[in-house]
């Protein structure tokens, strides 16, 4: 494949510690019952999610980021950033016009961050040059290591391999989340683009894509289930995949048989790990009438989790 050329190619100098962060969790906003945000909730899915050594993600799609105000977006950072966590933050760069995600970059890194998440531009399916000029836009205005984030079921086209090529050797081109659900996909950055890190951003495909060379998983599920998703990463990473089918795949599905989050802020809601199920319009917990199936999939996870401790 012919590669674009960028003027700025330079040895990317990452934080290690991102490097042994196996599990990044997609974290929800939680709310409360008059649609504001639920701080306290907040605090302890923050805490939780540290205490199983799992990476946090804020304001990514999971987390209803452009569902949020601006001023929202800035106290949710502020906030998880203010507990002083060991897990290492990432925050979401996600929409359309380019100076605001620019300006919204140059706020967070004068925050004690670790990552960033840069989505494709919504909407707008642009072509290589596009991609390449929005993306180098990006990593030039972060202070930190970029997570690029390839999800063409939201933003209607895969970034292009030509585009990760021209970016990849940037100072601040990290890794790339793979949401695509194809394999092949994968295994073509895998041989093209060499020098970035990938991630699953499928739960499901875990076990398939660590033998395609994936370092980790960036994760929905992991927010009911934090320790057990942590297991179920280590477990794929060291090719141990006896006891993970089908019950994993089994209840990813139940998390995502409607528009994520959906499924999880119920079934949070009812193991009583936030307040209410509660979301941002468009999207409503209304949605799910039945949530028995999900929480037999969250019975079968636990019990599985109890038979890895003996």
């Amino acid at each position: 494949m012919n590669q674009i050329k960028l003027s700025k190619k330079i040895s990317l100098t990452a934080n290690p510690t991102l490097h042994h962060t196996i599990l990044w969790t997609a974290l929800i906003t939680p709310l409360l019952d008059d649609g504001q945000i639920d701080f306290p909730s907040l605090k302890q899915l923050a805490i939780s999610q540290s205490d199983a050594g799992n990476g946090i993600v804020l304001l990514g799609s999971t987390g209803e980021g452009l569902a949020l105000t601006s001023q929202e977006q800035v106290k949710i950072v502020e906030f998880v950033c203010q507990l002083s966590l060991s897990a290492p933050l990432m925050v979401a760069v996600g929409g359309y016009q380019l100076t605001e995600q620019i300006n919204w970059i140059t706020a967070c890194n004068k925050l004690p961050i670790s990552a960033y998440l840069l989505g494709s531009p919504i909407y707008s399916k642009p072509g290589v040059i596009g991609q390449t000029q929005w993306f180098s836009a990006l990593l030039d205005a972060a202070n930190f290591p970029c997570m690029l984030y390839n999800v063409p079921s939201r933003s209607g086209v895969s970034i292009a391999i030509e585009t990760l090529q021209a970016v990849q050797n940037h100072q601040h081109c990290w890794a790339l989340k793979e949401a695509s659900g194809d394999l092949n996909q994968v295994l073509a950055y895998r041989q093209y683009c060499p020098d970035i890190a990938l991630y699953s951003g499928e739960d499901a495909m875990m076990p398939y894509l660590a033998q395609a060379g994936v370092k980790g998983l960036v994760s929905v599920c992991s927010n009911v289930w934090p320790a057990a998703t942590h297991q179920y990463v280590e477990l794929s990473l060291a090719g141990e995949t006896k006891g993970l089918f089908p019950l994993w795949q089994n209840a990813v599905d139940e998390l995502f048989q409607v528009a994520s989050p959906i499924p999880v802020k119920v079934l949070m809601h009812q193991n009583k790990m936030i307040n209410t199920p509660f979301l941002r319009a468009p999207l409503t917990h209304l949605e799910l009438n039945d949530c028995n199936s999900l929480l037999a999939s969250d019975k079968l996870i636990n019990q599985w989790l109890e038979t890895q401790a003996k």
